[in-house]
């Protein structure tokens, strides 16, 4: 089963209001744990950056200027994430924004029927409480010390150990790729080679050198006979 942990950084909330998106980061899930590949790129939103959205992500106007376009990145993109289900915090945001690029140059647009919600997952489990990211963390004991401002991949790599946790922890993943494992057999029949068993009884010199040691030793166990039974009084 493969997934991708997916996340992206905007310049703003809302792409019919001319607002861009700026990172994209993607985690690759098999069985529903991290297999190490990644897609991480920094988009040029070809506009200003606004404060507010600054103060979230650190990414500049000036830091971006060189990065290159969704256009240039697009085809890496939708090849990473092929056909797997994107796991994604808050879905309809990043969707929207996706399909704003895609659609901004001529691709198709990806269908919601594509993304799993994990907010909505998160409000499910645990009514009434915060399902934030940084809430999701602290609840499972993720270490986020070191997300000082929002990353597209920082997020997706915390959003791959929330989501872990969300569908049960770590021993349905174990399962799983456990069952891939025995499904992917070789085939190869391993040939068992009969062995005669071992002979343990001693042999004519063994009992010899026993008799001479016993014969050595001061009423020594081997020859003293077992007590007779008595009957009960």
């Amino acid at each position: 089963m493969r997934e991708i942990v997916l996340d992206t950084e905007t310049t703003g909330f809302d792409p019919l209001s001319g607002h861009r998106l700026v990172e994209i980061g993607c985690v690759e899930l098999h069985n529903h744990l991290p297999t190490g590949e990644v897609f991480h790129r920094y988009v040029n939103p070809e506009r200003d950056m606004p404060e507010e959205a600054f103060k979230v992500h650190g990414l500049s106007a000036e830091f971006l200027s060189d990065k290159p376009l969704f256009a240039e990145v697009v085809t890496d993109f939708l090849d990473f994430i092929g056909d797997s289900l994107l796991v994604i915090h808050n879905a309809e945001f990043d969707m929207r924004f996706i399909n704003a690029e895609l659609a901004r140059i001529g691709f198709p647009t990806l269908p919601m029927s594509r993304s799993l919600d994990t907010v909505a997952m998160a409000r499910k489990r645990f009514p009434g409480a915060q399902a934030n990211l940084d809430a999701l963390c602290r609840r499972f004991e993720i270490d986020n010390t070191h997300r000082t401002k929002h990353g597209a991949l920082l997020d997706s790599e915390l959003l791959a150990e929330v989501y872990l946790q969300l569908i049960g922890g770590r021993q349905p993943g174990l399962e799983l790729a456990a069952g891939k494992a025995a499904t992917q057999s070789t085939g190869t029949k391993i040939e068992r080679i009969a062995r005669p068993p071992r002979p343990h009884a001693p042999s004519a010199d063994e009992l010899a050198a026993h008799a001479a040691f016993v014969g050595k030793l001061k009423n020594p166990i081997w020859l003293r006979q077992p007590p007779e039974d008595k009957p009960p009084e």
